[in-house]
């Protein structure tokens, strides 16, 4: 059996990772709450960046942050490069088809339940392709109680976080729910992570893949770039209070244009 050190790098790794996944979170809600005030192809547009802050920053780069703490003794770790994308890409789509699932219609719990289930399934799905991207000298296993735990905190987390990002208003609420849901996807990872046991094959042949440090944390900068550009969008763009004053005010103004039309067609017919 070989050593598993989920720490290897101290306190760095779970702080950062717990930061980007509360950094994710709330851009995410801020995004949906524009969204919320939006119809048509602006509303699919801050629902895109939505689910790209919550599903690659506070969820994929979370957990990627948090395996660069992650070693087995007697063994270098790989990262099988397409399989790390291909999660990404996981973790982003099943954060969008929450979303869309939990806020067209006329919503409610029923919709939230499913999209909960849906997001929740899909990012613990998320979290072990992950985990088999790896390549190593040896194997992993996995305690099949615990995976099932980490399961369900995902699908209550995920339930949770679309509850917070199409209910939750304000600056202070938005930073209590990102820190909640930091909480939250955290305690998944490293529930799922409390699972693995190692058996290590001593063998000096290389390891396929990619090192984390040449692929994993560019690939991190590069998504905590778009985080920060997205941010500044956010920041210049008007609030959803602002938004839906906006959208009533061309109602009224579209509804008294009506009505100054028909009342000189009305004069007119005379």
């Amino acid at each position: 059996m070989g050593h598993i050190d989920h720490f290897s790098s101290g306190a760095l790794t779970p702080v950062l990772a717990y930061v980007m996944s509360c950094v994710g979170a709330s851009l995410g809600l801020l995004c949906t709450s524009r969204a919320r005030a939006l119809t048509g192809w602006a509303r699919v547009a801050w629902f895109t960046l939505a689910a790209i802050s919550i599903g690659g920053t506070g969820i994929w780069v979370m957990h990627f942050v948090a395996m660069l703490g992650f070693s087995v003794e007697g063994t270098p770790i790989r990262y099988d490069v397409p399989q790390t994308v291909l999660s990404l890409l996981v973790s982003i789509t099943v954060v969008a088809a929450g979303l869309i699932t939990a806020a067209t219609g006329n919503g409610g719990y029923r919709r939230l339940a499913v999209g909960g289930l849906l997001t929740g399934c899909g990012v613990a799905v998320m979290h072990y392709m992950g985990m088999y991207a790896m390549n190593m000298h040896g194997h992993l296993s996995y305690a099949p109680a615990t995976v099932a735990a980490s399961v369900v905190i995902a699908v209550v987390a995920a339930t949770a976080a679309l509850w917070f990002a199409l209910n939750v208003r304000g600056p202070l609420a938005t930073t209590g729910a990102a820190l909640v849901m930091g909480i939250a996807v955290c305690g998944m990872h490293y529930t799922g992570m409390a699972s693995l046991s190692a058996t290590v094959q001593m063998s000096t042949a290389p390891v396929a893949g990619a090192q984390a440090s040449n692929f994993i944390a560019p690939l991190i900068t590069g998504i905590s770039l778009f985080t920060v550009i997205t941010l500044f969008v956010v920041a210049l763009s008007p609030t959803e209070d602002e938004l839906r004053e906006d959208a009533d005010f061309d109602e009224r103004l579209d509804r008294l244009s009506r009505g100054r039309h028909g009342r000189h067609a009305g004069t007119s017919g005379r």
